[in-house]
């Protein structure tokens, strides 16, 4: 049985739990494989809005195992919030399953997080101050905490100190901040080692076993492919590898596993902080996407920037993930315009280019290039096949394939759970 990968195709907030809600029924295992609190996913049901963060949207279906990947980096304040949210709302999380090879976020991860952006100044990346990118550079330089940890207080106690030697020295002389205690961590960290313990597994070894068995297994990355931090708007990109194979990594499955991967597309483009935006809109027709698309951050709040579709990135989404399905989400906030601009190519300096180009320079220059298609008025909420839309939100989605490069197996026209149209299966099968 297959394990398929779901990722963003564009910068993040593209809609992916609803992809993997859709799914959800469907799917023995949902694996959130990177990121950390830094990301969001909403989801609708009913009439109630869940918010999650860390947690995979599997968790809101029963069925379902949700599993937090090695790739993942924990907030373990943040992730006992979210659980007892659910379960304040009747929904069960005992099921949840967290690698013990996860990296912890610390305070001091915030702490320095928080400081460094502001020492920026006008040159900041716009992170979210959650102490993601701190973390993951700990992961790299060999002096994180992970989850493991948590359950052997002397190794736990000695990497602190460790890594709060030089840490300590950056805070005083540096940014004019107090020490942080060696102490102070440990005990926080503590605090959570027992109520972490029924979750924590060998996730990888349970994933492989999975699939051997016929399990089906979905990869949920979180922000999106020009926020990888290899392959996207550099620097202005989080600290991870939300792209496909980012979901090997940060789950422990092998790629001649991966049987597909659905990128998650907005029938227009969306960023939140700073970077190159080419179909960016500073105008009327900006705050219209904004406010009814509702595009505001769901893990901090911040209004995201709005503009039109960007073929090139899409094209580049699907080469780079591999992309064999298109999930189109939030078809129905463009009913309403008399005519829809689709960016199918720039122009750099001068001249066109119909690809992503190769430089951060480039790219920070690269004016959209639009062809414009006809809107439609319908109220296209209740269509639940692909010819109950109207003929020119057909065409419009037929265009979005065409310039893509990869089919459109799905369609979101609506809020609602069940407000989707499905053309292909998402699982091949």
């Amino acid at each position: 049985m297959p394990a398929v990968v779901l990722v963003g195709a564009q910068w993040g907030d593209e809609g992916k739990g609803k992809a993997t809600d859709l799914l959800g029924g469907r799917v023995d295992y949902v694996v959130r494989y990177q990121g950390g609190n830094n990301a969001g996913h909403t989801v609708v049901i009913g009439d109630k809005k869940y918010a999650l963060h860390l947690l995979p949207s599997g968790i809101l279906t029963p069925e379902v195992t949700p599993v937090i990947g090695n790739g993942v980096v924990i907030d373990a304040g943040v992730l006992f919030k979210e659980i007892d949210n659910l379960e304040s709302q009747g929904i069960d999380t005992s099921k949840l399953l967290i690698s013990a090879n996860a990296h912890l976020i610390t305070s001091y991860h915030v702490t320095l997080d928080k400081v460094t952006e502001r020492f920026l100044g006008k040159a900041k990346i716009g992170t979210t101050g959650r102490g993601i990118g701190p973390t993951y550079a700990d992961k790299i330089s060999r002096v994180g905490i992970r989850v493991q940890d948590l359950f052997d207080e002397k190794i736990l106690r000695a990497k602190i100190e460790g890594a709060l030697t030089s840490k300590n020295q950056v805070l005083v002389k540096v940014y004019n901040r107090r020490a942080i205690s060696v102490d102070e961590v440990v005990e926080e960290l503590m605090g959570y080692a027992e109520r972490l313990r029924p979750y924590i597994a060998d996730t990888a070894l349970l994933l492989n076993k999975a699939l051997e068995e016929g399990k089906v297994v979905l990869l949920e990355g979180g922000q999106g492919t020009l926020l990888d931090v290899d392959h996207g708007t550099y620097p202005f990109v989080t600290s991870s590898n939300p792209t496909a194979g980012g979901a090997c990594t940060g789950s422990g499955i092998g790629p001649t596993r991966i049987n597909g991967v659905v990128g998650i597309l907005k029938a227009y483009a969306t960023r939140v902080g700073s970077g190159p935006f080419p179909t960016e809109l500073l105008d009327e027709d900006g705050e219209k996407l904004r406010q009814i698309g509702g595009e505001r951050g769901v893990t901090t709040g911040r209004p995201r920037r709005c503009g039109w579709f960007d073929a090139p990135i899409a094209r580049y989404a699907t080469r780079i993930n591999g992309l064999t399905d298109i999930f189109l989400t939030k078809l129905d906030v463009l009913t309403g315009w008399e005519q829809i601009p689709v960016c199918v190519a720039y122009e750099i300096d001068g001249v066109r280019s119909d690809e992503v180009p190769m430089t951060q320079t480039e790219f920070h220059h690269a004016k959209p290039v639009y062809e414009y298609l006809p809107g439609w008025t319908e109220d296209i909420s209740s269509a639940r096949t692909f010819e109950d839309l109207p003929k020119n939100a057909q065409d419009y989605v037929k265009f979005l394939e065409k310039v893509s490069g990869t089919r459109i197996s799905a369609i979101g026209v609506g809020q609602d759970r069940d407000a989707t149209i499905s053309i292909h299966d998402l699982l091949g099968e």
